[in-house]
């Protein structure tokens, strides 16, 4: 009741409040974007670069910017109300639901999805594998679109001096599916001398209790090696990276993962699951294990495999630190910035 009368409120004053004609005025979806303390990942952190450019304007707005990832429950009201105003309309398009992961109901979950995307005048792919499942699962794009991928501050992530210690593996992101947290687990098992970071909230089940339950047995023997972190915000982060030597990134299909990126940029090599978007980040920083492209079901990357990349990364590591964090420049945030100023201006003409 209460998030019902909050979104009738919203939209009110939408409806009360003209649209700036004073240049670019954007609206992310969401009256408030987090702040660099704030615990905030993937779609919600792009909003956090572009508010330096664009403050969030949730009333005045003329341009609407929402992400697939991060959508309102009320987007559908909102490209209604800027539509009614005169106001263009932005998508950032990450991910879709498909029957491998979803499971049943998966049409219904892209029915918003498509609805924004097709809705909009400006469409931004976060990768090639982000368009290539949209014209699957969302429906083939004719309006303007392109292919820009997630950015990092490579200014705030930054490489760090790396002290004497044991090899240590970071599994970034949150932990809201079980096998990847069992896939890293396994893992550490076959590396003897490592450790493991986890980074983020175990969530693969919507009871916690759950969550707690199964987690011993999963640790069972590792509980010295691995080391669970817990949710972070962007100012938590690059200091969590720097802890790390590998970034083991386990997750199948990742449409465009921005801690791959933070991962690079602080000179991290990346051994991950050469499917989704994620090869067409690490390119050479990195060793990726073989998956097939399916969207029937998952496909987890096999533990021997997973070690097997990392014992060759450790061979090269220094020369994969610096090739790690060459990458990362191409994706840095300054050119992203840029590249949104250019298509909303034009959008507000």
């Amino acid at each position: 009741m209460r998030s019902t009368l909050t979104r009738i409120r919203r939209h009110r004053r939408i409806a009360r409040t003209r649209p700036s004609t004073d240049g670019v005025a954007v609206f992310y979806g969401h009256d408030r974007i987090p702040g660099p303390e704030d615990v905030a990942h993937g779609g919600m952190v792009k909003f956090q670069h572009l508010e330096r450019l664009f403050p969030n304007e949730p009333s005045a707005f003329n341009v609407l910017y929402l992400g697939s990832s991060t959508r309102p429950a009320d987007s559908s009201d909102l490209i209604r109300l800027a539509r009614e105003r005169g106001a263009a309309v932005a998508w950032n398009q990450d991910g879709v639901a498909y029957p491998g992961w979803h499971g049943p109901g998966w049409e219904r979950t892209n029915e918003p999805l498509a609805e924004g995307l097709h809705a909009a005048d400006h469409v931004f792919f976060q990768s090639d594998f982000c368009r290539l499942s949209s014209d699957r699962f969302l429906g083939p794009l004719r309006g303007a679109a392109e292919v820009l991928p997630n950015p990092v501050d490579t200014d705030l992530f930054t490489p760090a001096e790396r002290p004497e210690r044991p090899l240590t593996l970071l599994l970034g992101g949150n932990q809201y599916q079980r096998y990847r947290l069992a896939a890293a687990l396994e893992t550490l098992r076959l590396l003897p001398d490592a450790r493991l970071l986890v980074a983020g909230r175990l969530s693969w089940d919507p009871d916690p209790r759950a969550v707690r339950r199964e987690l011993p047995g999963l640790l069972a023997g590792l509980e010295d090696r691995v080391e669970l972190l817990g949710p972070y915000s962007q100012a938590e982060a690059p200091a969590l990276y720097r802890r790390a030597d590998v970034l083991l990134h386990t997750k199948y299909n990742d449409p465009c993962p921005t801690a791959v990126l933070e991962a690079l940029a602080c000179g991290l090599p990346v051994v991950h699951s050469a499917s989704g978007g994620t090869p067409e980040l690490v390119g050479d920083a990195g060793i990726g294990v073989e998956a097939p492209l399916d969207w029937e079901r998952d496909h987890p990357p096999a533990a021997e495999a997973l070690a097997a990349a990392v014992l060759a990364c450790t061979e090269r590591l220094d020369a994969l630190a610096a090739t790690a964090r060459s990458r990362a420049l191409r994706f840095d945030v300054g050119p992203w910035l840029e590249r949104h100023r250019v298509v909303f201006e034009e959008l507000v003409r």
